[in-house]
């Protein structure tokens, strides 16, 4: 039931943001080069978490539905921008399914889409001063700017990782990655802006970053997982990709730590292998390594106990909001980042 009450939801909000979000989209020239590059990836078939907590937060603290569409789809917009960024970035073949964008275009022409994409990300925002003034308004642009720079810092550690092969990687490290790179994104800022406009910035924002921790780092350590395990055709991205692609996972850190020093010394040589020079069957060994240590039982773990402290979080940060279907999404969203494929 909790279930399909999220994937309702999820439909629901997911639905209204993209309509919101072709209006954002210009029509005009060039279309060719620019416009319908960065229009890609938005109109391809994804989850809207994001976009959705967002507004599921700000009704569930007692504003309108579409007083949140707006910063909902500046969500989405810089959201789709970072993926255009990060598929660069890692060399990535597919995204939702389809080839990424710099596959399709070549890399010039998706970086540009991807940086307009990231400008026009403030357009909503900038509208919101109509909806709210400009006091909530630069509360919310505040909020933008923050999680920018926090992903920004994110995505440096962990490229850092793989430009300089670093082996000394532990879960701490990672764990204060996932918060910066993936967590301020996905979950503490949609619920902090989302707060903000219910309450018109009547509430104390730090509880949502604990919160949206825990719920973060376990949507992390489980998308992790499905990109080893999931249903390929679902997960919508290349199979194994994060072993091609070198990233520290904490299934990657478990079996640095646990295997056989021979076996070590043969994984830091294939992490040191640009992407084109790795072959599937290395990829395999490591993937038959990590079978043999545990390492996905272990990352599995790991998530499930980040996601009972976001339960608890939630319990607290949410216990005298009254009773709403949208109250009952966040917290179902907890165990759906676990439970989905």
């Amino acid at each position: 039931m909790m279930d399909a009450l999220v994937s309702t939801t999820l439909q629901e909000y997911g639905s209204l943001t993209r309509a919101a979000l072709e209006r954002y989209l210009p029509d005009r020239e060039p279309r060719r080069h620019l416009y319908d590059l960065l229009a890609e990836y938005p109109r391809r078939p994804g989850k809207m978490m994001r976009s959705s907590l967002c507004i599921a937060t700000a009704r569930a603290f007692g504003a309108r539905l579409d007083e949140a569409l707006g910063t909902a789809v500046a969500i989405e917009l810089l959201h789709n921008a970072l993926l255009i960024h990060d598929d660069i970035e890692d060399d990535s073949e597919q995204r939702r399914g389809r080839p990424t964008l710099h596959v399709l275009h070549g890399i010039p022409l998706a970086l540009n889409a991807g940086d307009t994409l990231t400008l026009m990300s403030l357009r909503p925002l900038i509208d919101n001063a109509s909806t709210f003034g400009p006091r909530l308004s630069l509360r919310i642009l505040e909020e933008t700017e923050r999680m920018a720079r926090e992903s920004a810092e994110g995505q440096a550690m962990e490229l850092g990782w793989r430009r300089d092969n670093s082996v000394d990687v532990d879960e701490a490290a990672y764990l204060e990655m996932v918060l910066k790179k993936t967590c301020w994104l996905a979950t503490i800022y949609p619920t902090r802006v989302g707060a903000l406009i219910g309450t018109r910035g009547g509430v104390d924002l730090e509880p949502f970053i604990r919160f949206g921790f825990f719920v973060g780092a376990a949507f992390q350590i489980q998308d992790d997982i499905l990109n080893l395990v999931g249903d390929w055709d679902r997960y919508g991205k290349e199979r194994d990709g994060d072993l091609w692609e070198g990233k520290r996972t904490l299934m990657l850190i478990r079996l640095l730590r646990e295997c056989t020093r021979d076996e070590r010394e043969r994984v830091y040589a294939l992490l040191q292998l640009a992407r084109a020079e790795k072959t599937p069957e290395q990829i395999r060994w490591i993937r038959e390594r990590m079978d043999a240590y545990g390492c996905i039982d272990y990352a599995a773990q790991i998530a499930r106990g980040l996601a009972g402290a976001a339960l608890h979080e939630y319990s607290l940060l949410y216990a005298r909001v009254p009773a709403s279907r949208d109250k009952q999404f966040i917290e179902a969203l907890v165990t759906w980042v676990l439970e989905r494929s």
